[in-house]
């Protein structure tokens, strides 16, 4: 099992943790430091104000988390998902995949990104369909939270990185 790196030893980490609080993730990133200090901009970047809103974006990272069964990105977006406005019901909607408290632009959203995330690719259709309810920088700025929620629920899937609730945040050995 591998050991996050302690942020008494990591003037980097122990400034982003400052920041963000105790995060098992960016502990296990710190391993490479300065991966995991571009990794906090580029987060920041896509997550952050943009061309789709903070509720879209949100929706679609937890629908990806689902997907991929990574309870640690699923923890941190409920959150997110929540402080963005999703309710419970909305929340049971993404994760059954029934998708029927959404308007058709969240729906192809949702569609699009389980498209990616099982498949790695879209037909036509889901383009299209896609198309109808984006313009082209919203199209880009999905696919990105969608490539970013893929990335963070494999890393954190790979490495059994553990909900900081789940563990004692002062063991210098956080897994």
């Amino acid at each position: 099992m591998v050991h996050g790196v302690d942020p008494a030893n990591n003037a980097a980490l122990a400034e982003l943790e400052g920041k963000t609080g105790p995060s098992n993730f960016y502990r296990l990133m710190a391993h490479k430091s300065d991966v995991m200090t571009s990794f906090s901009r580029l987060y920041g970047a896509i997550m952050g104000p943009g061309s789709v809103d903070r509720r879209t974006k949100e929706m679609v990272y937890l629908a990806i988390s689902f997907v991929n069964e990574c309870d640690y990105c699923t923890e941190a977006h409920l959150k997110g998902g929540r402080k963005a406005g999703l309710s419970d019901r909305a929340i049971d909607d993404l994760e059954s995949e029934t998708n029927q408290n959404f308007t058709l632009a969240e729906q192809a959203a949702l569609h699009y990104a389980r498209e990616m995330t099982r498949a790695c690719a879209e037909d036509f259709d889901t383009r299209e369909h896609l198309q109808e309810h984006f313009n082209e920088e919203q199209i880009v700025e999905l696919t990105l939270v969608i490539a970013l929620a893929n990335f963070t629920n494999r890393f954190n899937n790979g490495l059994n990185t553990q909900v900081e609730h789940e563990i004692t945040l002062s063991s210098p050995a956080i897994r």
